[in-house]
C-alpha cells in the first residue's frame, strides 16, 4: 500500500511537471533544497513530539490543535508557506462546520486568511464565534481581516467585542492598530506604550507584535529615533519573526542603510518576503551577489505562479518595479494584489508603480484610500502628489 502510494505520489508529481526541463544537479554537492528546520533543533524535537502526540490520538482535536498551532507559527517566524501545508493536514479530520471545535475552526481561519482566502477565513471564524461569542482570538483575527481590507469600521467594532474577555493590553493593541491607521498615529503609540509598561508578563509573540507596531505608529510619526529603538526591542526578545525583519529591513531602506539589511537578513534567503529585501540592499551596494538574489527571487515568483499561488503580490510587484524595471508589469501585479490587499504597503507599492508607468488612472483606489482613511506617511503622501500631478 505504501508504494502504491508513492507510485501515485510520484505520477502526480510528473504530470505538474510535464513539459518542463528536468533539473540535474552538476554534482553531489549542489543543494536542492533545504528543509524547514534541522534535525538537531529544538523546534524540530518538540515537532517530532506534538507529531507523535497526534499520531498516538488521531481522534483527540486538542493534540491536533497542538500540532497545527505550532506549525502556522512557524509560518510566522520563518516565513516558509510549507508549514501551513502541514498544518492544514494537521487538520484534515475536522471540516470546516458548525461540529467542529471552536479551537479547530479558528486554526482552520488562520490558514485562511494566510493563504488570502479571507472570505472562506471569515467564515470558520464566525462559525467559531457562535459557538463561542467570547473567543478573543477569532474576534481579533477577524478585526485584522477588516485591516488588510480597509474596512476601519468594522475592524473598530470587532476590537469593541473582544474587549469583554480580553486584557487591557489586548484591547488596547486592537483600538491602536485601527487608530493609527487612520490618522491617529500619536495618540495611538502613546497609548499602547502606556498599556505595555503596565504588564511585565507578555507573552514573547504578542510583545514583539507590539514592538513592530509601536515601531510603525512612531515612524509614520516621523519620530524615527524612536521607531529604531522599538524595532531593536522587538529583535531582542529573541524570537524569529518574519514580520519584524520585513517592517525593519523597509525602515532602514527608507534611511538609505542598506547594509544594515544586509546584515539583518543574510540568513534568511528562503523567506521570499525577507530575500526581496535582501536583493534590494545587495542591488543599492552594487555587490556581486544582487543579481543572484534577483534571480531567486523571480524562479520562486515563477514556481508560485506555475502552481497557482499569488501569496507575495505585494512583494512581486516590487520585484518587477526595482529589480526587474519592469512598470507595466508591476503596476499590473500590485493593482490585482490591492483588490484584496489594503495595507498601506500596498497602497505604497501601487502608487509607485502607477508614478513608473505615468498611469494615474491606476492609482486611484490608492489615493482615494489614502485620503479617505487620513493615513499619516510623509513618504507615502510625497508619491501621492506626484502621482496626483500626472496629466
Amino acid at each position: 500500500m505504501r508504494a502504491r502510494a508513492l507510485l501515485a505520489t510520484f505520477l502526480l508529481c510528473l504530470s505538474a511537471l510535464a513539459g518542463a526541463a528536468p533539473r540535474i544537479p552538476a554534482s553531489d554537492a549542489v543543494v536542492l533544497e533545504r528543509l524547514p528546520v534541522r534535525a538537531g533543533d529544538p523546534a524540530a524535537l518538540e515537532l517530532r513530539r506534538l507529531r507523535a502526540t497526534a499520531a498516538a490520538a488521531p481522534a483527540d482535536a486538542d493534540a491536533a490543535a497542538a500540532l497545527a498551532r505550532r506549525y502556522f507559527e512557524l509560518a510566522m517566524e520563518e516565513g516558509d508557506p510549507r508549514y501551513v501545508g502541514y498544518a492544514e493536514a494537521a487538520l484534515r479530520a475536522w471540516p470546516e462546520t458548525a461540529a467542529t471545535p471552536p479551537e479547530i475552526l479558528v486554526l482552520h481561519g488562520m490558514l485562511r486568511q494566510y493563504r488570502h482566502d479571507f472570505a472562506r477565513g471569515m467564515a470558520d471564524f464566525e462559525l467559531a464565534l457562535r459557538a463561542q461569542p467570547d473567543n478573543t482570538e477569532a474576534h481579533a483575527w477577524r478585526a485584522a481581516i477588516f485591516m488588510v481590507q480597509a474596512d476601519y469600521a468594522s475592524a473598530r467594532r470587532e476590537c469593541e467585542q473582544l474587549a469583554p474577555s480580553a486584557t487591557e493590553l489586548q484591547a488596547t493593541a486592537c483600538v491602536a492598530y485601527v487608530d493609527a491607521t487612520t490618522g491617529r498615529a500619536r495618540e495611538a503609540y502613546a497609548k499602547l506604550a502606556a498599556a505595555l509598561a503596565k504588564r511585565s508578563d507578555v507573552p514573547p509573540g504578542f510583545h514583539i507584535w507590539i514592538q513592530t507596531r509601536l515601531a510603525e505608529f512612531a515612524w509614520r510619526a516621523g519620530e524615527l529615533s524612536a521607531a529604531e529603538g522599538h524595532f531593536r526591542k522587538g529583535l531582542e526578545l529573541g524570537v524569529n519573526d518574519n514580520f519584524l525583519l520585513a517592517a525593519y529591513a523597509d525602515f532602514l531602506l527608507e534611511q538609505n542603510r542598506p547594509a544594515e539589511v544586509i546584515s539583518l537578513l543574510k540568513s534568511w534567503e528562503r523567506s521570499d518576503t525577507l530575500l526581496l529585501r535582501l536583493a534590494l540592499a545587495a542591488r543599492r551596494l552594487k555587490q556581486p551577489e544582487a543579481d543572484r538574489l534577483a534571480r531567486t527571487l523571480g524562479e520562486r515568483f515563477a514556481d508560485a505562479s506555475l502552481r497557482g499561488e499569488r501569496l507575495h503580490l505585494q512583494e512581486e510587484a516590487r520585484y518587477l518595479l526595482d529589480l526587474k524595471g519592469d512598470a507595466r508589469a508591476a503596476l499590473a501585479a500590485a493593482a490585482e494584489n490591492y483588490r484584496t490587499q489594503r495595507e498601506p504597503r500596498d497602497a505604497e507599492i501601487l502608487l509607485r508603480a502607477a508614478l513608473a508607468s505615468q498611469d494615474r488612472a491606476a492609482a486611484e483606489p490608492a489615493l482615494k484610500w489614502l485620503e479617505a482613511s487620513g493615513f499619516e506617511a510623509g513618504v507615502l503622501r510625497a508619491i501621492a502628489g506626484q502621482v496626483k500631478a500626472l496629466k
